[in-house]
């Protein structure tokens, strides 16, 4: 299991999505361009001491990203979706895709995931922060996957 984020805007989120990758042991694809300067010192803040332990894979754009699917199914999280994530079945191999903080996944990333999955809230509510919604969506395919590391408390 992989997570990707799609042009994210923040780097605060992003060094929270590497930490959370980092803890679990997954792999984390950042899909540029970013909308803000990629550098350690701009994640740090965030992934803390972290950084050192994370799998990270950069794209320079969403066609180099797919290059590296290798036959792996892209679960793209989007308030769109009509798949509520309780009721999506994960794959070991899956790559959660988030779209960017600001603008979401574009139509053709839509038109190229194969599935879209939500996280369903409360009513009047609209969105999670990106980290947040990565970090439940990864624990759900995980847990379903049975791919939990097995590592200390």
């Amino acid at each position: 299991m992989r997570i990707a984020l799609y042009q994210p805007d923040m780097a605060g989120n992003v060094g929270a999505v590497l930490r959370t990758s980092a803890c679990f042991g997954v792999i984390c694809d950042i899909i540029e361009p970013c909308g803000f300067a990629f550098s350690e010192r701009a994640l740090k803040r965030s992934g803390m001491d972290y950084m050192e332990h994370v799998q990270l894979q950069r794209h320079a754009d969403w066609s180099a990203f797919l290059e590296t699917l290798d036959g792996a199914r892209i679960v793209l999280m989007s308030s769109k979706a009509s798949t509520p994530l309780p009721q999506f079945a994960f794959r070991p191999d899956d790559i959660i895709l988030m779209g960017s903080e600001s603008k979401g996944a574009p139509a053709h990333v839509h038109a190229r995931a194969d599935t879209r999955v939500y996280i369903p809230m409360a009513a009047g509510f609209r969105s999670l922060n990106i980290s947040v919604s990565a970090g439940i969506a990864l624990a759900e395919g995980l847990r379903q996957t049975h791919s939990f590391p097995k590592g200390e408390r």
